[in-house]
């Protein structure tokens, strides 16, 4: 069939239309399903620093027995954004020189750790136990001195703030006199955990 001038332009318009539309539809898929298109991936949420955070030891909060005391280790973000800790923090007593006071505190196995997003104002917490200088005092420990603070590392990073904690302290590295017997879990600490 042979078509006249006329419809034979009318078919090559609609044609020109139709591909001219099919590679609109197909840039526009492009530019949304493509990595350096309109659709960018959520950020990444940061870890916790020292900076974020507001850390604290519930004092008041405390429990235990022969010798051993366990309190509340806390973290609260002060930040404007949701950051993550995992795992353990550092911890170290200091004398009011700022100077530590002893060997770190040890931790527990890592089974059971978890990530946790910290919202702007939301609390986690860890165990931290004390075990009492004063009353076993082991020979590496003397002489004993007090501690008025704590420095606290959160997990995976290198800079510390520091939290009140008043408590006798072994002056000598060498005995292990607190422990972090859990990794940081949500919420706020109390004296039941």
């Amino acid at each position: 069939m042979k078509l006249g001038p006329i419809t034979a332009r009318r078919v090559a318009a609609v044609a020109a239309a139709a591909v001219a539309g099919l590679a609109l539809s197909t840039a526009a898929y492009a530019a949304t399903s493509s990595p350096g298109g309109a659709r960018t991936p959520a950020a990444a949420i940061p870890r916790c620093t020292a900076s974020d955070l507001g850390v604290w030891v519930a004092v008041d909060q405390g429990n235990g027995a022969a010798g051993t005391i366990y309190y509340p280790l806390e973290f609260t973000n002060l930040s404007q954004h949701t950051c993550y800790l995992y795992g353990y923090p550092g911890v170290s007593a200091l004398d009011s020189n700022g100077n530590q006071l002893g060997a770190p505190a040890g931790w527990g196995p890592l089974a059971g750790a978890r990530i946790v997003n910290l919202a702007p104002g939301a609390t986690a917490h860890t165990i931290l136990g004390y075990h009492d200088v004063a009353v076993t005092t082991e020979a590496n420990c003397a002489p004993v001195k007090q501690a008025v603070d704590v420095r606290v590392y959160p997990p995976g990073q290198r800079s510390a703030t520091d939290a009140d904690f008043v408590v006798p302290a072994c002056s000598r590295p060498g005995p292990v006199y607190m422990s972090i017997t859990e990794p940081i879990i949500p919420g706020v600490g109390t004296i039941y955990g």
